[in-house]
């Protein structure tokens, strides 16, 4: 597979998986989209692994890793699932553009890693700045798009504990086993979940709903991943990361479009001031270098 190609992947995946969350939990099943996405995902992976003859490691050191990825793909999950039911699609995308931020964070605190240099202090401040406004446009116009807020970044703190927990667990597992390991040690939450929620299958599912299930399994869990890490392999980290400044807008575009989501102007100028700040954030010290050799 081309670079090119994968790249633009993974834009096309990440760009439209925020307005598959949402309708694949329509009508209030958000528990049955996210539970149905994941047993897809983990028979898909179970397969893969078998065709591919790739190891499956299950000593102690692999089952926290495992664990630490589920915190991901149970508990970053079913929050951001929950809280799509109440914002446009679009915010999703922006507000996981906060990732590389929160973790970066993290990581100072659990790992003693000092990076947060001048730069990626603005760029953060200008990352709260850009949320205020945000949180500013909907607190006055519906009290439940907050919740549903609220609920997205809980999912991105816990997607940033997830990935600071592997990291700091530090074990060498191919990335289709740990997406596996994780999936799989995910799967009994959401069956309490389901339980503790008294979930029963819906009865009146839309084609729309299925066919999103099974393209988050399959793309969004699955594929997506493979072409992840396969771009990762091949290039720099900072041409990677222009992808989270990609996505949020054309989610948000996607959005408005196919799915006639109304974003004010004001969502538009803060989703602009979050990924004004995750840019200074990622490349503020090319930009003073840059600055200085014109001076």
């Amino acid at each position: 597979m081309s670079i090119p190609s994968a790249y633009l992947g993974i834009i096309l995946i990440w760009s439209t998986t925020p307005l598959a969350i949402k309708w694949s939990g329509e009508a209030g099943h958000f528990v049955f989209g996210a539970s149905g996405r994941m047993i897809l995902a983990a028979l898909l992976c179970l397969l893969m692994m078998a065709l591919l003859r790739i190891e499956f490691p299950w000593h102690a050191a692999a089952r926290r890793s495992y664990l630490a990825a589920s915190v991901a793909i149970y508990g970053a999950m079913i929050s951001v699932y929950w809280g799509a039911q109440f914002i446009p699609s679009g915010l999703i995308s922006v507000l996981f553009g906060l990732t590389p931020i929160i973790t970066s964070l993290l990581a100072a605190i659990w790992l003693r890693e000092r990076s947060l240099s001048v730069h990626k202090w603005i760029g953060m401040l200008l990352g709260l700045l850009g949320l205020a406004l945000i949180f500013k446009t909907n607190l006055g116009t519906n009290t439940q798009a907050v919740k549903g807020l609220l609920a997205v970044l809980v999912s991105v703190f816990l997607h940033s504990v997830s990935a600071v927990w592997v990291k700091r667990i530090n074990v060498a597992i191919s990335p289709l086993a740990m997406t596996c390991g994780g999936l799989l040690m995910a799967l009994p939450f959401y069956g309490c979940t389901w339980i503790l929620l008294g979930e029963t299958l819906p009865s009146n599912l839309s084609t729309r709903t299925l066919w999103s299930i099974a393209y988050l399994g399959v793309f969004g869990s699955v594929i997506g991943y493979v072409l992840y890490y396969y771009i990762l392999k091949h290039l720099e980290t900072a041409r990677v990361a222009l992808i989270t400044l990609i996505t949020p807008i054309s989610a948000l575009i996607i959005g408005q479009t196919v799915n006639g989501e109304i974003i004010p102007l004001t969502v538009w100028l803060g989703a602009g001031v979050v990924l004004s700040g995750l840019g200074i954030y990622q490349w503020g010290q090319n930009l003073r270098q840059w600055i200085v050799d014109s001076g």
